[in-house]
């Protein structure tokens, strides 16, 4: 039986998506795109690749280094122009089928869709599209979106692209390949990230700036909420066919998905960090020897933490970097040792040391617990927890997986609950204001005109949920449980 039994206490990536058009080995690019976003997603990839004659697809179960690592697959991925997805399942079984880019033949000719996102209204709609005769492939909701495409009377490809997507609730970047462009769109509101960029005259669209460092390509800009573009032989052309709304970033970026060294929303995701980090101390400093990081995404935290407090910054936890996200799951009496498999103590810059524990969030709080054990058994005579986010208390129905509201620690138990059950001597988070102030926001959050979507620390969700407001808790949207597919 395989799992991942050291992920589990972490709010898990969205996905990553990239495209690249107008160079020759666009395929081979596309990895390189997909692998610099590994940690968007690691349960699958695919890549459609198009020839001014044929589309080439290449999808399955696995990292990108695996996937990806026969010469005669690259070989068969011909042409100018390629997209690429890595796939983290929020919505739908972890199956071939559901792997993107999905592609399918419309009587407008080949369109290829790879999604980051999700959508709110998926059962209501499908349920729609199925009565009217629409029969599904996968149990994702992204395959809701190239049955409206296919159902739309529009007469160009990117017409009928805007017509399905106002048709749909949800958050979203898109990246598409069709015979003559490939279209990237946000939604409205910009939940999701969607950066453009170039390289040697091709453009490029990816869900974070890593991935055009990768292969040297430049950063452009983000594309805006709401805004579509079309890129084809003729250059880039920009539309804002959606009504204008505020913007409402997901601020997790900031806090744990983005890649530390790339640029969210215009800041370098590194820089925000240490300036959560350095809040926290000023707004929850408290008498200790070290700081500690929870490795590896609390480490900016941690040094913003302890410049700011002037403390000594130091590795008191090491990380195991060979332990792979699948795993033979051991024997109950084994299992609980696999914090420790991943994470072990430093002994000799703990003991007989108090300690100030910096990690980026508690989600279940499993993992803390067992991590301040090992802190207390390496000699710490004193543990103090600081988190460098608010306390998260509400499921994301947006593109992040997360457990239930009920396993989420911090919406069951106050902060003095907290650090009796993680076993710290004190506990304490980052306001929201301090993390709005963090990311360049003085004024703290605006409750009026908040400028992110932090609904699961607030509870207050910009987009609306049809779907569970309507009474539609499942998260299948399919019948069929055939895990070979």
């Amino acid at each position: 039986m395989f799992s991942r039994p050291f992920d589990d206490d972490r709010l898990h990536e969205e996905c990553g998506v990239f495209g690249i058009f107008g160079t020759e080995d666009a395929a081979a690019h596309t990895v390189l795109g997909l692998h610099a976003l590994q940690h968007r997603g690691q349960e699958s990839a695919g890549i459609v690749a198009f020839d001014s004659t044929k589309f080439h697809v290449h999808r399955d179960l696995g990292l990108v280094s695996d996937v990806f690592a026969s010469d005669a697959i690259m070989d068969r991925l011909k042409g100018h122009a390629a997209i690429g997805h890595n796939r983290y399942a929020t919505t739908g079984d972890t199956v071939l089928r559901n792997v993107q880019p999905i592609f399918v033949e419309t009587d407008m000719g080949g369109l290829a869709l790879a999604h980051n996102g999700n959508l709110t209204n998926a059962h209501t709609v499908r349920q729609d599209l199925v009565k009217c005769g629409a029969i599904f492939q996968s149990t994702s909701d992204t395959e809701i979106i190239v049955h409206l495409v296919a159902l739309s009377d529009m007469d160009d490809m990117a017409g009928r692209l805007i017509n399905a997507l106002k048709q749909v609730v949800g958050a979203y970047s898109l990246v598409a390949l069709t015979d003559t462009a490939m279209i990237g769109v946000r939604d409205a509101l910009g939940v999701r990230p969607l950066v453009l960029g170039q390289l040697d005259g091709a453009y490029v669209l990816t869900s974070e700036t890593c991935a055009l460092d990768i292969m040297g390509a430049t950063f452009v800009r983000d594309i805006e909420p709401g805004e579509l573009v079309i890129i084809d032989h003729g250059g880039l052309r920009s539309f804002k066919p959606f009504k204008a709304e505020a913007q409402r970033f997901c601020v997790f970026e900031y806090i744990y998905f983005a890649r530390p060294d790339s640029l969210v929303d215009g800041r370098n995701a590194y820089e925000v960090r240490k300036r959560m980090g350095a809040e926290l101390a000023r707004e929850n400093g408290v008498a200790a020897d070290v700081v500690v990081p929870v490795p590896d995404s609390g480490v900016p935290a941690a040094l913003g933490y302890a410049e700011e407090a002037n403390l000594l910054f130091t590795l008191g936890i090491i990380r195991n970097h060979y332990v792979g996200r699948t795993f033979i799951q051991p024997t109950q009496n084994i299992r609980h040792l696999g914090v420790k498999l991943k994470h072990n103590a430093n002994r000799a810059e703990l003991e007989g040391k108090r300690v100030i524990l910096l990690d980026d969030s508690i989600v279940r709080g499993t993992t803390s617990t067992k991590i301040v054990a090992m802190v207390r058994d390496a000699g710490a005579t004193e543990v103090h927890m600081r988190i460098a986010s608010p306390p998260n208390t509400h499921s994301c129905f947006y593109g992040v997986d997360t457990p239930s509201r009920e396993e989420l620690l911090a919406s069951r138990m106050n902060i003095d609950e907290m650090a009796d059950f993680i076993g710290v001597d004190t506990l304490a988070y980052l306001t929201v204001d301090g993390l709005y102030r963090a990311t360049g926001k003085p004024e703290g959050r605006v409750k009026e005109k908040p400028h992110y979507c932090d609904a699961c620390l607030t509870g207050e969700y910009p987009v609306p949920l049809v779907d569970r407001d309507g009474g539609i808790e499942a998260q299948q949207l399919s019948l069929l449980d055939d895990p070979n597919c």
